[in-house]
């Protein structure tokens, strides 16, 4: 389900959110969203071109994926592509904020997307997307923008099928913990770590 960011009307399907933004929103809006209704079909009586469902086959491979790893594969939402594996759940509770704004969209994390879903080191709960939650050992920045479908490196972030990179002409990627530098592949969340990921673009 998606939910308008500009007015909070909610819609079943993909498309009909899209034609809203567009028919609605137009001037408002992100660069991500002018994307994502750019890439509208509006074909003759509504039929989908074949790109539309290969987009959708694909979408629905990819949630099968994602649920195997969610409910077979033990939860974690990152097994096997990230350098540190968090364990020990439960041994510790840990709280922080995070801010991540890519090209000028600022994420909520109190959106169903972003919210607990099995994941049982890193996650937000309760629709409140103020406050993220660490319940084990060595839970990485990187794991845990990995189980918010975000993959980071050092100077580059991935969102949407799009990757933003510092080597990119234009383009700024800042991760910071505490308003320092910081290698998300090593980083070990702390409690009350204030988390920022912001990727610019001219």
């Amino acid at each position: 389900m998606e939910q308008c960011d500009h007015c909070g009307q909610s819609f079943d399907e993909e498309e009909a959110y899209l034609r809203h933004l567009r028919e609605e929103h137009a001037g408002d809006l992100s660069r991500i969203e002018q994307r994502r209704v750019d890439g509208l079909d509006d074909g003759s009586e509504g039929v989908p071109t074949a790109a539309v469902y290969g987009a959708t086959i694909v979408g629905i491979l990819l949630a099968a994926a994602v649920a195997y790893v969610f409910f077979v594969g033990g939860g974690s939402g990152a097994d096997g592509d990230v350098k540190v594996e968090p364990h020990s759940s439960g041994s510790v509770h840990y709280h922080g904020t995070m801010n991540v704004t890519i090209d000028g969209q600022t994420l909520d994390f109190s959106r169903d997307r972003y919210q607990m879903q099995d994941r049982q080191f890193f996650h937000y709960e309760a629709g409140d997307g103020s406050q993220w939650h660490v319940h084990g050992q060595d839970v990485t920045l990187e794991y845990a923008l990995h189980t918010l479908d975000i993959q980071v490196t050092e100077d580059s972030v991935t969102f949407e099928g799009t990757t933003y990179s510092d080597d990119d002409e234009g383009t700024t990627v800042t991760i910071e913990v505490n308003g320092e530098p910081v290698n998300p592949r090593d980083y070990v969340l702390q409690e009350g770590d204030e988390v920022r990921v912001i990727v610019t673009t001219e």
